[in-house]
């Protein structure tokens, strides 16, 4: 309970999907509070874990759900999605399947969470044999979400998502992360040089126009 004078954390339901393996429990794992203050839900068998970031507006807090390995057995359930305020699709860009499968986590995620914020992630940017390439992922320029490449073994780009998607839901661009958020020190070491390199490639895919033979999508 939030004693008189005590100032209220807003917290919002962040949703992560994306095919089993792509490093969604990796991912939120980094953020230590986050895995301290984990909750289990039994009843739609998913992991929550509240990352508390604290910005110039104040605290903020995404309480992230986590499938706990249930996308492995087909989808998740509805009640994984009721109430989600934002979210992050994962795919991996070792792996051209995880990236071919985003656009139907995407379909099942909007059709119970309309118009939310949604940014997509290439995870896995650490592995040298990348198969997806950026000028081949499109699919966020379709849909208006926002796509970042991510390292969650090494931090990279860790806190990317949650500032895009936290200056959405407040309504404040101008809104920054103040302190960094503890996280686990990094499992390996990215190539500096290859994410520049990665980053200009981003750049220049966005200039690109969008190829029009893939409408199925």
């Amino acid at each position: 309970m939030a004693t008189a004078g005590e100032v209220q954390v807003p917290k919002f339901k962040l949703v992560l999907v994306g095919d089993g393996g792509t490093g969604k429990t990796t991912f939120v794992k980094r953020h230590l509070s986050g895995e301290f203050e984990k909750k289990y839900i039994a009843t739609i068998g998913v992991e929550v874990h509240p990352l508390q970031f604290e910005t110039n507006k104040g605290s903020l807090v995404f309480n992230t759900w986590d499938t706990a390995g249930q996308e492995k057995f087909g989808g998740l359930r509805d009640g994984y999605y009721i109430q989600g305020q934002c979210a992050i699709i994962m795919f991996d860009v070792t792996s051209r399947i995880t990236y071919k499968n985003v656009p139907n986590w995407h379909r099942d995620l909007v059709r119970v969470c309309e118009n939310i914020p949604i940014v997509l992630c290439g995870n896995k940017v650490d592995i040298k044999e990348r198969k997806v390439k950026a000028k081949t992922i499109t699919f966020h320029r379709k849909k208006n979400l926002q796509y970042y490449d991510i390292s969650a073994k090494s931090n990279y780009n860790f806190e990317k998502p949650f500032l895009w998607l936290a200056r959405k839901l407040t309504g404040e661009p101008d809104l920054e992360f103040v302190a960094a958020p503890a996280l686990q020190p990094p499992e390996v070491q990215v190539d500096d040089n290859l994410m520049m390199q990665y980053s200009k490639e981003i750049e220049d895919a966005m200039a690109m126009p969008l190829p029009e033979e893939d409408d199925d999508l």
